[in-house]
């Protein structure tokens, strides 16, 4: 896993950034996109650099199909190839389905779904002329179960569409080399949520903790080697038996 390039959406903070740093660890060449979060996402190049790896920090709104595709071009253009394209970014708000607004719904669909066809359309050329590449999608726990979501409607259909995307596009990727699989994480301390909310939820997961970017990171680079290679249209919970 060395001398590789990684393609990561929100990879600024959060479990992007850890992802991006455990590559930098590795020697990968790492494309950070950020739509709002530049300091974030200059901060994360640094410590990229302080790694001894090489990273670079591109704006760009990802829901926007022709700048999805811009945004591929631009590390292609920069490195030569994309090897890893990991769709972090997955923003989303909690309201009553009843008061969503119109733009509050498409919101969910235009940032959580739609981006990983756009990209993944833009890095599938270069990954089927190599046959080699990983796609990372992001889902969330729960939404293979289809259970009702008051308070995040659109954000949760959104994430079973991500599933069904992602098991379509292994399908049709797999003859090429290409893996397309899906991590699907539970309450992660990720320091984007308040750590009293996830400090009441401890006693309501089996495993009896909050897990950490770590517990993410680690199946991340499993399923970005070669030893994961037949493992191909998975959804991987992450969330100590949490709403399974």
């Amino acid at each position: 896993m060395s001398n590789n390039v990684a393609a990561i959406t929100g990879g600024g903070k959060g479990i992007g950034k850890a992802i991006a740093l455990a590559l930098a660890e590795r020697n990968w060449t790492i494309a950070i996109c950020y739509r709002t979060s530049e300091d974030d996402a200059l901060e994360t190049v640094k410590d990229i650099e302080k790694k001894g790896s090489t990273g670079i920090a591109i704006r760009s709104d990802v829901s926007d199909p022709n700048l999805a595709t811009q945004f591929v071009d631009d590390v292609e253009k920069t490195f030569g190839r994309i090897d890893a394209l990991i769709n972090c970014a997955g923003p989303y708000h909690r309201v009553n389905l009843f008061d969503e607004t119109s733009d509050g719904w498409n919101a969910m669909f235009d940032n959580n779904l739609h981006p990983i066809f756009y990209l993944t359309k833009a890095v599938a050329p270069g990954m089927r002329e190599r046959q080699w590449g990983r796609i990372i999608n992001f889902g969330v726990v729960n939404a293979d179960r289809m259970i009702a979501q008051p308070y995040i409607t659109a954000y949760s259909i959104a994430k079973v569409g991500v599933i069904g995307l992602t098991k379509t596009l292994a399908r049709m990727l797999a003859p090429d080399g290409i893996t397309v699989n899906c991590i699907s994480p539970g309450f992660i301390d990720s320091g984007s949520a308040i750590s009293d909310s996830l400090i009441q939820m401890k006693n309501e997961i089996p495993a009896g903790y909050v897990g950490s970017t770590d517990d993410v990171v680690h199946t991340a680079l499993y399923l970005l080697s070669e030893e994961a290679k037949y493992v191909n249209g998975s959804n991987i919970q992450i969330s100590g038996a949490w709403g399974i």
